[in-house]
């Protein structure tokens, strides 16, 4: 078993930044690939950023050049730095954990339970 916790986000004026961190206890061996997800109200669960063990990393079109995913692997947390927020951006963002390094959420096994960003105009 593999727990995420996750931690951060908040609400943010349009050009701000935040963090989000996540971190994995229990089995994480079984875990090579991590990711962030994002979920707007009404909207599909959609990849933001995934990192893998290899430390290969991913970052969504959408929010290329403004968000970062990094890993601490001594501290088991990974990361996801957001800058220059805009308004679309808004959604609950998830961290998942899972064996492939993968754009679909089938792909990842656990998660966590979400952290609200907020970034009004």
């Amino acid at each position: 078993q593999v727990q995420l916790v996750e931690s951060g986000g908040g609400s943010v004026q349009a050009g701000g930044s935040l963090r989000l961190s996540c971190v994995a206890s229990g089995v994480i061996k079984s875990i090579p690939s991590m990711a962030w997800f994002r979920q707007a109200p009404g909207k599909e669960r959609k990849g933001v950023a995934l990192s893998n063990g290899d430390r290969a990393t991913s970052i969504a079109d959408s929010v290329k050049d403004r968000f970062t995913i990094s890993k601490d692997r001594a501290k088991h947390t990974l990361y996801l730095q957001m800058n220059s927020l805009k308004p679309d951006d808004t959604a609950m963002y998830y961290c998942a954990a899972g064996p492939r390094f993968s754009w679909s959420s089938e792909a990842y096994t656990y998660w966590g339970q979400g952290k609200q960003v907020t970034v009004y105009s």
